[in-house]
């Protein structure tokens, strides 16, 4: 037997989420055959299995994340199983809970009657409470020690609480109490729950700790569900059950008036990358109107061409070309701030990144080396890279190194916008929507298709000459287009 641990498939990769099995208990697999897609916080990949043989359990559920290190898979390979080492801090005495299952608030365990004939997990009769039952995976130690008495609850005022008295072993069963009787033994959960002195309402929630974190992480209260799990405690499987029911238990007042949504895998990263940009690097942003209309008769004229049949040609791909031009004119922007070494850090390729709006969520993409590509090598690369976002299937390394990004805001018909730098880069261009304008042409007003341009900049690496030099000459070649070849 053996188990298949989650790897890292990207640099310091801590976690990943299961989105989906390929396989289940009783298939046979072979080695490097795909098992699980995963969603880190970069992309989704497929694992392939490291072993031959027969899937033995599934240890990760879908919808799951699961720490780095930790075992998914167990497969039958023919080889003995593992044996995991005893727990070093298990109890030695009578069974209990185990230290990741202790209840939110104390309660105690109801204790019935048991006959003279006691089994081989209760005392014998009068002995005391019934062996209560354990966890899979704590054991219970033979000949153990006593157990620490639990402290009781005070009592009412004026109430008084009857001792349990020592009884042989082989002395009578006690006899049940009739109903509104003084009890004379401990209370069990019922009578602590709704005696005199116990605080109402409360509730003892049994879940491990990842369990709670779980529940935390997808916003579901612990004390609104009934756990399926040893002793009633609360598993996964229900945490998963209400979160994926159509409406939530109300936690508090108000809870259903607002939907709560976990944050994970790529929007988390987004979120966290974009504080630290936002934080880090001081912004400046700088905005140009330009008259697109020669480069919308441009991209006409590419499309009828056959050079590019079969590539959707759009103005992004003039806008890209235009950039990658200005880089080569001006060189800095194309740079890193290295805060470790204090160094400004000039990258001699152009990684291009482009934003990409996924169900997942932002991507950033990049095409690598994109300063050495034809126009028509740029065009099939950009495509390539939107249907990879869009269908899922951008690998870590594909946005991995980026040095500059486009972002299109356009597309969702809007004007212009702030952009925040990607990690690690300098600038970043936004192409807002081209849309019908007067525009003064030769001192006459005329219709014109016009865009606003918005580039942001980390004004330590480029100060406001460069920017403002790079983003004119940007603009000045989607103006005429025809400056393109004269610069580049």
């Amino acid at each position: 037997m053996k188990e298949f641990k989650l790897p890292d498939v990207g640099e310091g990769l801590t976690e990943a989420e299961i989105v989906r099995w390929h396989v289940k208990a009783g298939d046979p697999v072979k080695v490097n055959q795909t098992i699980v897609e995963i969603e880190t916080a970069k992309a989704v990949v497929e694992l392939p299995c490291p072993f031959e043989g027969v899937v033995a359990a599934l240890l990760a559920e879908e919808g799951e994340t699961v720490d780095v290190g930790r075992p998914i898979i167990a497969v039958d390979d023919g080889s003995p199983a593992p044996v995991p080492p005893p727990p070093a801090d298990a109890p030695a005495g009578r069974a209990a809970l185990a230290d990741d299952m202790v209840p939110a608030v104390p309660a105690v365990p109801a204790a019935p009657a048991v006959p003279a004939e006691a089994g081989r997990n209760g005392t014998a009769a009068g002995g005391g409470e019934k062996r209560q039952p354990v966890l899979v995976g704590y054991g219970v130690k033979p000949g153990a020690a006593k157990r620490r008495p639990r402290k009781q609850p005070p009592a009412a005022p004026g109430a008084e609480r009857s001792a349990v008295p020592d009884r042989p072993a082989a002395g009578p069963a006690p006899q049940a109490a009739a109903p509104g009787a003084e009890s004379g033994g401990v209370p069990g959960p019922a009578s602590a729950a709704t005696g005199p002195g116990a605080a109402a309402g409360r509730v003892a929630v049994l879940a491990k700790p990842p369990v709670r974190k779980l529940a935390k992480d997808l916003g579901i209260d612990l004390a609104a569900l009934t756990g399926t799990g040893p002793q009633g405690s609360i598993t996964r499987e229900d945490v998963h059950a209400a979160a994926a029911a159509p409406v939530r238990p109300a936690a508090r007042a108000g809870a259903a008036d607002e939907e709560r949504i976990p944050v994970k895998g790529v929007r988390k990263a987004t979120a966290q990358a974009m504080v630290a940009s936002a934080f880090t690097a001081p912004h400046v942003t700088e905005f140009l109107q330009v008259d697109m209309t020669g480069t919308m008769e441009a991209v006409g004229r590419l499309r009828a061409l056959d050079d590019f049949a079969g590539v959707r040609v759009s103005p992004l791909l003039l806008v890209a070309k235009a950039l990658l031009v200005a880089v080569r004119r001006h060189p800095m922007i194309n740079s890193a701030w290295d805060e470790a070494a204090q160094e400004i850090v000039v990258k001699h390729r152009v990684n291009l990144g482009i934003a990409a709006a996924t169900p997942r969520g932002l991507l950033v993409p990049n095409v690598k080396d994109a300063q050495s590509l034809s126009l028509p090598e740029l065009a099939a690369a950009l495509a390539e890279l939107a249907e990879t976002a869009r269908a899922g299937r951008t690998r870590p390394e594909d946005m991995a190194g980026g040095t500059i990004t486009i972002t299109n805001v356009g597309v969702f018909g809007v004007d212009a916008g702030t952009p925040i730098l990607n990690p690690g880069e300098s600038a970043i261009l936004a192409l807002g929507q081209v849309r019908d304008m007067p525009w003064v042409v030769d001192g006459q007003i005329a219709v014109r298709k016009v865009c606003t341009l918005a580039l942001s900049f980390d004004h330590r690496v480029v100060d406001g000459e460069l920017g403002s030099l790079f983003l004119r000459d940007i603009g000045a070649m989607l103006e005429d287009p025809l400056r393109m070849l004269a610069w580049g």
